[in-house]
Order: C-alpha cells, then sequence, then structure tokens
C-alpha cells in the first residue's frame, strides 16, 4: 500500500517518528505541500494523511486509487467529505486527543491576563527587582480567580475539562450548550445570562453557521465590563475587529486567543495592535504527549480500515 503524509511538520517537526504508519506500506512524508503540488504528490497512494492540507472533490477525482484519507487532526473541514463519501473514500480523524492539553492553555491565557507573568518576569531580568526599595512589587494588580464566574459556550469533553479545572481554582461555572448534560456542579443557562453574568467567557463550541461571530459588537455590549474573553475553538467565532474595539474601550478588559480567522495570522488582523491582547500560534494542541497520541491513533486508524473495521469514521 503507497500512503502519503502531505503535511507532516506541524504534527511532527521531527522529535516523533512515523514508524507505526511506515510499517504497514510504502510510506512518503511532505512537511508541507502547496495546493498546486497535491495532486501529483498523492498520485496513486491508496492512503493519504492531511493536517490542514485541503483535499477537494477536484483532488479526488484526480487521484482514483485513493481508498482512505485520515486527518491528523480532530476537525475535518480540510476535506470534502461529501464528495469522498461519494466515491467510496473513507475518511478519519484523532478525537480528543488533546482535550486536556487544550484546557491547560485555556488556563494558561487566563492566568497570564491574571498575573502578567512574562511582563513581571521580565522586568525582573531588567534588574527592577534588585534595585526596589520594596520586597514586591507589580504594574498590573493581580487578580484572584477564586469567587469569580467563569462561563463556557460549548460543553464537549474540552468544555467539561475546562469547568473542571475551573471548580478547582474556586470558579462558579456557567454553561450555554446545546446538549444539557448531567453535570451538577455548573449551571446551565441561555447565552444572554451567561454573558451578563460571566466575569470570563470561554469559547469551545463548534463554528457553523449560527456560532460564526457569535462574538461581536451586540453580544459584546451584553457582557460585564472589563470581562475577560478567551477562544482556543475556532477563529472565526468572534467578530475580530468588535473585539479588538472593545479592547480598546476597556469595555473587555482582555482577549486570549490561540486562534484567529485567518492562519497564519494576517499582518493587518485588528487583534494584533489591540491592548490586552494575548495571542498563541495555534498550540495549545501540541504538547508532545497530545502529538505522540495523535500520531498513534492516526497509525490505527489505517490499520483498522486495513482489517475492515474502519474507526473514528466521519464521513
Amino acid at each position: 500500500m503507497k500512503i502519503v503524509i502531505l503535511d507532516g511538520y506541524a504534527a511532527n517537526p521531527g522529535d516523533l517518528s512515523w514508524d507505526a504508519i511506515a510499517a504497514q506500506g510504502e510510506l512518503t512524508v511532505y512537511d508541507r505541500t502547496a495546493p498546486e503540488d497535491v495532486i501529483s504528490r498523492i498520485g496513486d497512494a491508496e492512503a493519504v494523511y492531511t493536517n490542514k492540507t485541503v483535499i477537494t472533490n477536484e483532488t479526488l477525482a484526480a487521484c482514483p486509487k485513493l481508498k482512505l484519507i485520515s486527518v491528523l487532526a480532530t476537525g475535518y473541514n480540510v476535506v470534502d467529505t461529501a464528495a469522498a463519501r461519494a466515491r467510496g473514500i473513507t475518511v478519519c480523524n484523532v478525537p480528543a486527543y488533546s482535550t486536556r492539553d487544550v484546557a491547560q492553555l485555556v488556563f494558561a491565557l487566563l492566568l497570564e491576563v491574571c498575573h502578567h507573568v512574562g511582563h513581571h518576569a521580565e522586568t525582573v531580568r531588567q534588574g527592577r527587582w534588585t534595585n526596589s526599595k520594596d520586597f514586591c512589587y507589580w504594574d498590573y494588580a493581580p487578580m484572584a480567580l477564586y469567587g469569580k464566574t467563569l462561563g463556557i459556550v460549548g460543553f464537549g469533553q474540552i468544555g467539561q475539562a475546562v469547568a473542571k479545572l475551573a471548580k478547582a481554582f474556586g470558579m462558579d461555572v456557567l454553561v450555554h450548550t446545546r446538549t444539557v448534560r448531567d453535570c451538577p456542579d455548573v449551571t446551565f443557562c441561555d447565552l444572554d445570562t451567561l454573558l451578563k453574568k460571566s466575569d470570563v467567557v470561554s469559547l469551545h463550541c463548534p463554528l457553523t453557521d449560527k456560532t460564526e461571530q457569535l462574538i461581536r459588537k451586540e453580544t459584546i455590549e451584553k457582557m460585564k465590563d472589563g470581562a475577560i474573553l478567551l477562544n482556543t475553538g475556532r477563529g472565526p467565532l468572534i467578530d475580530e475587529q468588535d473585539v479588538a474595539d472593545a479592547l480598546d474601550t476597556g469595555k473587555l478588559a482582555a482577549l486570549g486567543a490561540d486562534v484567529v480567522s485567518k492562519e497564519p495570522i494576517a499582518a493587518d488582523n485588528p487583534l494584533l495592535t489591540a491592548p490586552n491582547c494575548y495571542l498563541t500560534p495555534h498550540i495549545a494542541w501540541a504538547t508532545k504527549d497530545a502529538r505522540v497520541r495523535l500520531i498513534a491513533v492516526s497509525a490505527e486508524n489505517l490499520r483498522q480500515f486495513v482489517n475492515g473495521t474502519p474507526q473514528n469514521v466521519v464521513n
């Protein structure tokens, strides 16, 4: 079996091994693949792995031997799944491999907002503590999380993991979601109530027509003055210009985000010049432990497909 990985660098920049996949066939790994090279690189392969490289109906039509597309991620919107299904091509993903890792980054962003650790560590290196007249100083008053309210929009596995961490910090948790679950430690409510009562709002809902730009001028106005917004879901869940404007006026105290509408981030993205805006380059999923799980499940996706018992099928 010929196997091609179109864009392996993000998942494995060299610190892990593709051996579990290579053991199952003739493997070719590309770090990155430009759109114009997708068809030629897949060629007569029967199995292809993609992370963010788009696989269209045109690609599928030009690669008739293709039988399996395994996405090196949980989201699979880069694949035309309907066209694949029509051609009898199985599409698999890797669910839940980075749930706790994403939840961890949510709180890394939130704690940075609360304590400005990076800033204060830099001032210490610059000598300010050495020359301080007092045993301590701060340029930004630290914020306590205990007793604050965290509003979680979307309550899948990541949202639930974030809720558990919030409870450990002594926070009250409000949840707005399509599916109410049996979770006695949180309070389910409508979106308006969540926005009105939350000190921190964290987005974990899928990107759909209904959730695109969920956080925009009209919904920001319903939020507490000085609320903190966190987005580790999808960039288009927020209207970036409206959020930047709210940061400029102080309506929002801070934004912590690991995703933006266009990635890599565009030079003219308004968030780049907004105050109190903490952006990370889509790294929540990228711990080594999570990537080890990602590759292991991806290899098992292929193994199960060959055995006639495909797993994690999304089409």
